[in-house]
């Protein structure tokens, strides 16, 4: 069964202080360690959603050793329909992201930020999902919310509801979200456990899924189209398909650890990790 690995690599990182995606960590980036999960679980064509000014640093530093392994296709997200508004640079989120792969993705798809790490189960819990999934069957990573902080700064975080049979009911974005003592606050001093099923965009489609995100985002631009800071992210169309019915996404638990470049800081703890991990 074919299965493609999207991979969302567009972003600034303007926290982090440069390009994210070319960090390195034992001579490997992040999107080294995602395309070797994602391979030894079976996906079989990746497809990079990058900017056209980061295109020779990002093929020279992560993909071109790939060009010979595997089906690659590239995407250029702000050159892709319809073009931004005079007077904005950011591109129009993480929906318009995985959208902008229409025309390269025919087949079962998992999209992925480029620049987190996710852990080997996951992939293989992606790839059993999407060999059996229905036309109208989504799944998300369900990571716990205390594996998915920064020792070094804030974060923000969709804390996801189900219900008793793991199905998604509910994504909420909460910004400002760290350690204190034995509990997890957000910027509105909301507690939580660490328990919390928490979405890192880890997340399974069918590929159907590509024409309701097109028709969600046709939308959107009716409303959003001259807008300087509007984004359609891919969390929203998921949740809008739930609420009409038209799909259900199953949480797919896990304890994997996240590991990510939010800030400079973060750099040697990631190695450590990876380092007593065995990835490095």
């Amino acid at each position: 069964m074919n299965k493609t690995l999207i991979a969302m690599a567009a972003g600034m990182g303007s926290r982090f202080g440069g390009l994210k995606q070319a960090a390195k960590f034992g001579g490997k980036t992040m999107l080294d360690f995602a395309i070797e999960d994602a391979m030894n679980a079976g996906f079989n064509k990746i497809a990079f959603v990058i900017r056209k000014d980061i295109e020779d640093i990002f093929r020279e530093t992560v993909s071109k050793k790939y060009e010979n392994q595997i089906d690659v296709r590239y995407s250029f997200q702000e050159l892709c329909e319809p073009k931004l508004p005079e007077g904005r640079t950011k591109p129009w989120g993480t929906g318009h992201a995985v959208l902008s792969m229409i025309n390269n993705v025919n087949e079962p798809f998992l999209a992925i930020n480029a620049d987190d790490y996710y852990g080997r189960n996951v992939y293989a819990d992606s790839a059993n999902f999407l060999k059996t999934a229905s036309v109208n069957e989504y799944a998300l990573a369900g990571y716990k919310l205390k594996n998915t902080l920064s020792d070094n700064g804030t974060v923000s975080r969709g804390i996801c509801k189900a219900d008793d049979n793991l199905f998604l009911t509910n994504i909420q974005e909460h910004g400002g979200l760290q350690r204190d003592n034995n509990t997890i606050i957000d910027a509105d001093k909301n507690v939580f456990t660490g328990e919390e099923f928490t979405s890192l965009n880890f997340w399974s489609f069918p590929k159907e899924f590509m024409q309701i995100l097109g028709t969600y985002f046709e939308d959107f631009l009716s409303k959003n189209s001259k807008d300087m800071k509007a984004e359609f992210y891919l969390p929203f169309a998921v949740d809008k398909a739930i609420k009409e019915g038209l799909a259900n996404a199953k949480i797919l638990p896990t304890d994997e650890k996240w590991q990510g470049v939010t800030y400079k800081d973060d750099v040697p703890v990631v190695e450590n990790f990876l380092h007593e991990n065995g990835r490095i």
